[in-house]
């Protein structure tokens, strides 16, 4: 019956939310409802108490006094209540303005989060605000009748119905999604969460409305009614954050421990906490360029003991940092954590080696932190089709057969892409949904660490990676021709000497200023600087083709040694201008003797970090270019996670004479459908 009682009430509030269609649009009402919904259920928590405290607050003021008498974490010292506030229509606004302002700090707080001084505005203009306060005083929603976790149902259950209706860029966690994550992180706990007064920390540092913290707290209420449930979160946004705020004074939780603001800043509201458990389903791709410097600082002053110190990722994406600040919440005990994260598909591979994208991979898996990862399938979100995969991370993977499944140093990697039903009708982009049937298997796949077709597990070694650079030796032909001569104006050193298109922009400037003088000038020495080294150079053509740089350049250099001006990038720029590869032509060396690479034949080579490098060389390189080498100074070590590769199943194409046929039958329709009209 309860769950019955509690649809009826939602569905009660939500058809008659119709009454403000008009001043409001349909994705708006959540800016009134959810509001009033908390307001009225303060209204009735706090009624049998309502004469008790105006009386005491005539003397007192402190609201730990008046609390006490309340028996809430909050109370209400105006002389207004819904039923008081029907009574004075020409007031009203007015009067329920006085009403919220009576509140202690904490429940007024959230109303001033939700920004709901602009909605009775809005509804007193309209002249709805009579209305919809009586529609909500016709409401009882006292404990007698609502008890406080039957309220968190109602709550949960309008903001869910919100969600779905809310704004693009919104990405609400659908409920079946973060049931799946808690079972990740608690379901191998289950023994230690029903021992008997366990206190159970739970974080969210991005927490939206308090949805993941709300279903976390239920599996182990659920699992321990006797059990306490203490969860703390943070949010940017200021009406999230007072709906994750109301949710818990709904539930007679302290408000509290929800912090408001940017967690990735020094505003993090938690920077001593460790909790034993965490959820977060952070923004996809948030660019974090305007804050950047909090964070640059962290990183910079106090490196691995911050909380950025494995890397920075690119500011258009700061997933990675999310995950980061998560980590650090961990608890260093001998329990450890158990923590998942909702990521794109972007932290997966994005970065080459040697990025910072590429360190907090490796960070995260040499440290043993990864313990899973689950790609899920497409469409799950309301407002957003993206590929997700949660993430799991653990600071205590068991290592002992005897306590269970061995973790340590492996990563178990699921595929439940295709763990999946169409819906009946679409909400937004979500298509698909996860039924409570798969949301067990997948649990239970996850839990027997076994491999199957949906299940992978790999040692670390496996994601890493060293990046080499192969070089080849540098061979040049040098030839002191027409069409060689011409090539000297593609050299740079040499090309920038005069630009015409500067120099006539600069001579047609009626107002020229002295550094525009100056710089016609530099040109002008330029041109003639060009014109000198063309003039010596079409002097000496010929046939002549030197295969030794040395030879070439001893010839070349005494015609330059009377023009200062040809220094060694102009010098360059001169001779490579003569030159051509040439794999006949001798290996070009510096002036210690050591072989030169020639920069456009460089070419780098993937090895997996479970291969010797110079074996791999030997049999995969040297065999097509045996004249070859590794830098040895340039080799990088990265990490990536191609869990879509690894899945991947190879689907043989149709031959081309079902392909042939299949154009035969198409075509054969088509003159039948034709026939039909022309009749």
């Amino acid at each position: 019956m309860e769950i019955l009682k509690n649809n009826e009430f939602v569905n009660f509030i939500w058809k008659n939310a119709e009454i403000l269609r008009g001043p409001y649009a349909k994705e708006e009402y959540r800016d009134v409802i959810l509001p009033l919904s908390v307001l009225r259920r303060f209204d009735c928590l706090l009624e049998p108490t309502k004469k008790d405290v105006l009386e005491k607050a005539k003397t007192v003021k402190h609201d730990a006094i008046l609390n006490k008498i309340t028996g809430y974490d909050f109370n209400n010292t105006s002389p207004f209540d819904f039923q008081t506030l029907l009574k004075d229509p020409d007031n009203i606004a007015d009067n329920l303005r006085n009403y919220i302002q009576g509140f202690s700090s904490n429940a007024r707080l959230i109303f001033e989060r939700f920004d709901f001084e602009d909605e009775i505005k809005t509804m007193d203009e309209h002249n709805l605000l009579y209305s919809v306060i009586q529609l909500f005083a016709s409401m009882d929603l006292s404990v007698s009748k609502v008890s406080n976790m039957q309220m968190g149902y109602i709550f949960e259950e309008l903001i869910r119905r919100f969600s779905e209706n809310a704004e693009a860029g919104d990405h609400y966690t659908p409920r079946e999604v973060i049931k799946l994550m808690v079972n990740l992180i608690l379901n191998e706990d289950q023994s230690e969460l029903m021992q008997e007064g366990k206190i159970t920390q739970v974080g969210d540092f991005a927490c939206g409305t308090g949805g993941m913290l709300s279903e976390a707290t239920q599996f182990i209420n659920e699992l321990n009614p006797n059990s306490q449930v203490e969860v703390f979160g943070q949010e940017l946004n200021p009406k999230s954050y007072a709906i994750a705020c109301a949710d818990l004074l709904i539930k007679g939780q302290d408000a509290g421990h929800i912090a408001f603001g940017n967690s990735l800043t020094n505003t993090d509201g938690h920077k001593e906490l460790q909790v034993r458990y965490a959820l977060m389903n952070p923004p996809f791709g948030v660019d974090w360029k305007h804050f950047r410097d909090d964070i640059q600082v962290e990183h910079d002053e106090k490196g691995k003991e911050g909380r950025f110190g494995a890397g920075l990722p690119r500011t258009s994406d700061g997933s990675l940092l999310f995950l980061q600040h998560m980590v650090s919440k961990m608890k260093r005990d001998e329990k450890g954590s158990r923590m998942a994260i909702i990521l794109n598909g972007s932290p997966l591979f994005t970065g080459d080696a040697g990025s910072a994208e590429s360190e907090i991979r490796r960070w995260i898996i040499e440290e043993d932190l990864l313990e899973g990862i689950v790609a899920l399938p497409g469409k799950l979100f309301y407002n957003t089709g993206i590929t997700t995969y949660i993430w799991i991370l653990s600071n205590r993977k068991n290592e002992d057969l005897a306590r269970g499944t061995v973790r340590k140093g492996n990563i178990q990697l699921i595929d439940a892409t295709n763990f999946h039903v169409d819906m009946r009708k679409s909400l937004g982009n979500k298509r698909h949904e996860i039924t409570e049937s798969q949301t067990n298997e997948l649990t239970r796949i996850y839990g027997d660490f076994k491999e199957n077709e949906y299940c992978k597990i790999l040692a670390q070694k496996d994601f890493g990676y060293n990046k080499v650079t192969v070089e080849q030796p540098l061979q040049l032909n040098f030839k002191i021709s027409k069409d060689r001569i011409e090539e000297l104006y593609a050299e740079s050193s040499f090309a920038k000497l005069y630009d015409e298109e500067k120099y006539m922009e600069i001579s047609l400037k009626k107002d020229k200023k002295p550094a525009d003088i100056k710089k016609l000038e530099k040109f002008d020495a330029g041109k003639e600087l060009q014109e000198t080294i063309i003039t010596i150079l079409n002097e000496i053509i010929s046939d002549k083709l030197y295969k030794n740089r040395e030879e070439f350049l001893k010839m070349l250099k005494p015609l330059f040694k009377n023009i200062p001006d040809v220094k060694a990038g102009l010098w360059k720029a001169i001779y490579m201008g003569l030159s051509e590869r040439d794999e006949t032509a001798d290996v070009c060396k510096d002036s210690k003797g050591r072989i030169e690479a020639d920069p456009t034949l460089r070419d780098t080579e993937t090895i997996p970090l479970n291969e010797d490098i110079q074996e791999y060389f030997k049999h995969e390189v040297l065999p097509h270019v045996p004249n070859a080498w590794i830098d040895d100074s340039k080799t990088k070590i990265g990490y990536d996670i191609p869990i879509t590769r690894l899945f991947y199943k190879h689907e043989q194409l149709e031959s081309s004479s079902v392909l042939k046929q299949r154009a035969i039958d198409l075509e054969e329709d088509i003159q039948v459908l034709l026939k039909k009209v022309l009749v």
